[in-house]
């Protein structure tokens, strides 16, 4: 496995283009598996997750292929059989996707139970009470999913949670359903109306993406259709928060501002300066320590949750105390153990992350935990004093196309090695591989789970006087 060797300490100055967005990537892919007819996916980035993605549609028998830079060719005209490869399933939760565009297309399917990054609890239930409400009949054992349907039909959802998954999995098997669906308490997030603009371009009928209630009128078929991908708000924010945490200025180009209000707020209350003009934007950090400023995350238009891990990294830092209150996944907090290692002074009581910003960090050897996480480490050691090194690099490969390239054109010191002596591995060919445990680093600050019996929940620090 890789690892990426970070020199801190260097304000970045310079411009980023940011990438397509993999998430909706992701689900306009699965998406072209409603038409026989083939469909054109431009500004895709080329990453592990769409590389992934790629495997389970060939996988089923559909044909994908790179026709250009950042375009990505789906034909599937034949008869879809067989069943997504368990081993590239288990690798990332989107795959849970394919669920309802091959039971809307073929009537059938077994999926395995999907993986992903660890970061708590993302049960299948939403996903597959609206796929039962439409006609199906649901069979889970042995680790796999298998749901049938003769033809799917119009039913009326309401969502427990506005869960982004589910509402694109609903959208998507509604299309060709009889009758129409209404999925209320839907996902608000520019995926979803990202997937709503592809689907009408292949003659759905889809309205009210972007609110909290969505109508699908199926139709008999669909059709062929090219698309550009938005850009990607995740890795548009982690760029921004990568300004404010060195103290930099960067450019960044192929932006959606409107995307990004909630970073934008809080960014500017802990310090930093930003203009946005159309779909370019200017991030100056702060010309001191962060004003700290506590967030809650939260569905999409809140503070996202895959941006919180940046910004605990960004408030470690900070002149005073900040709090992080994570609503969404309850194992977010994973990377805190790798910041205290780099002398972090974070508490951790159950989603609550309670932040005392300390002046500096410490370079040191640490591991990615999960996509996001990692991002967080990165940013981490770019501002750090001195070295580190970060184990555990395919997690980024999932999600942020050549991060080390646009890291070094705005004067970052960044390399990637390989830990086995070999050459450095090159995202975007191959899927993902598991992530090896690791110990903590010689010298590096030890830490232990303190379990606390109040609401059952957990707490853990570093150990004192280490």
């Amino acid at each position: 496995m890789d690892r990426l060797s970070v020199v801190g300490g260097v304000p970045l100055a310079g411009t980023i283009h940011v990438s397509g967005a993999k998430n909706a990537a992701l689900k306009l892919m699965a998406a072209a598996l409603l038409t026989r007819q083939p469909c054109v996916i431009r500004n895709v980035p080329r990453i592990l997750d769409v590389a992934t993605m790629m495997g389970l549609l060939e996988g089923i028998g559909a044909r994908v292929r790179w026709t250009g830079p950042g375009e990505v060719r789906v034909e599937a005209p034949g008869s879809l059989e067989g069943e997504p490869p368990p081993q590239l399933v288990r690798t990332m939760r989107a795959s849970v996707q394919l669920m309802g565009p091959l039971l809307a297309r073929t009537g059938r399917v077994r999926i395995s139970q999907p993986g992903g990054c660890n970061i708590g609890e993302r049960p299948l239930d939403l996903h597959l009470q609206g796929l039962q409400a439409m006609g199906a009949t649901v069979v889970q054992e042995g680790g796999f999913i298998t749901l049938r349907a003769r033809r799917l039909h119009g039913a009326e959802i309401v969502l427990d949670f506005p869960s982004v998954g589910a509402t694109e999995n609903l959208m998507m098997s509604a299309t060709l359903a009889e009758g129409t669906t209404v999925i209320a308490n839907a996902a608000r997030e520019p995926e979803v109306v990202e997937l709503q603009g592809f689907l009408r371009a292949m003659g759905a009928r889809v309205e009210g993406a972007g609110g909290s209630t969505v109508r699908v009128e199926g139709v008999p078929s669909l059709g062929g259709a090219t698309w550009e991908l938005m850009p990607d708000r995740i890795e548009t924010a982690t760029w921004m928060v990568a300004a404010a945490i060195t103290r930099g200025h960067l450019r960044l180009e192929g932006v959606r501002p409107d995307h990004v209000a909630a970073v934008m707020a809080r960014l500017e209350a802990a310090g930093a300066r930003i203009q946005a003009d159309g779909s370019t934007m200017e991030v100056v950090g702060p010309a001191e320590r962060p004003v700290p400023v506590s967030i809650r995350t939260q569905p999409y238009p809140g503070f996202p949750t895959d941006v919180q891990p940046q910004w605990a990294a960004l408030m470690a830092m900070a002149l005073g105390t900040s709090v992080i209150r994570e609503e969404i996944y309850s194992h977010r907090f994973q990377y805190v153990r790798e910041l205290w290692r780099m002398g972090a002074d974070i508490t951790v009581e159950s989603r609550v992350a309670i932040i005392r910003g300390v002046p500096a960090l410490t370079g040191a050897s640490i591991e990615a935990p999960d996509l996001r996480g990692g991002a967080a480490l990165v940013l981490a050691a770019l501002a750090a004093e001195g070295a580190s090194q970060i184990r555990g690099v395919h997690h980024l490969d999932r999600g942020y196309e050549a991060l080390e390239r646009k890291l070094r054109q705005v004067g970052a010191r960044v390399e990637r090695a390989s830990t086995e002596g070999g050459p450095a591995g090159r995202p975007g060919r191959s899927a993902p591989r598991r992530p090896r445990r690791a110990g903590p680093a010689r010298g590096a600050r030890r830490c232990r789970p303190q379990h606390r019996a109040r609401g059952g929940g957990t707490s853990w620090r570093p150990r004192p006087g280490r």
